[in-house]
């Protein structure tokens, strides 16, 4: 399994995220955007046809990453439920603004194509 490296303490908040749901596409709110990081960036790149591109792309350690805008996601969600994947969505508990250092985000919720309930999806 290819994913991305702890290199940075955000990277590692990452990387703990997609340890407690390995099985899922881990949706990552940065601000405006959800970002996907290493294996999930490439599936949701090539399923959702968004530009993949890459965290240190100059850097032989180069993590693909791919984004979408938060006012989009839903779409992003149904296309990637509809082919059968899962989806966490980790969302930023607290504003940025009053954030000391890095902002604490939590999974709020898992989505699988089984047991869906919500008329958006």
């Amino acid at each position: 399994m290819s994913q991305a490296k702890a290199s940075t303490p955000f990277m590692r908040q990452w990387e703990r995220a997609k340890a407690q749901y390995p099985d899922t596409l881990l949706l990552f709110r940065m601000g405006d955007f959800y970002e996907l990081f290493g294996d999930d960036a490439k599936i949701v790149a090539r399923e959702c046809e968004i530009t993949l591109t890459a965290r240190n792309k100059e850097k032989d350690d180069a993590i693909p990453m791919c984004g979408v805008p938060y006012h989009s996601v839903e779409r992003h969600i149904v296309t990637l439920l509809s082919r059968g994947y899962r989806v966490a969505v980790c969302e930023q508990m607290e504003d940025p603004k009053y954030a000391r250092g890095l902002v604490k985000r939590e999974v709020v919720r898992v989505l699988s194509p089984g047991t869906v309930t919500e008329d958006a999806f």
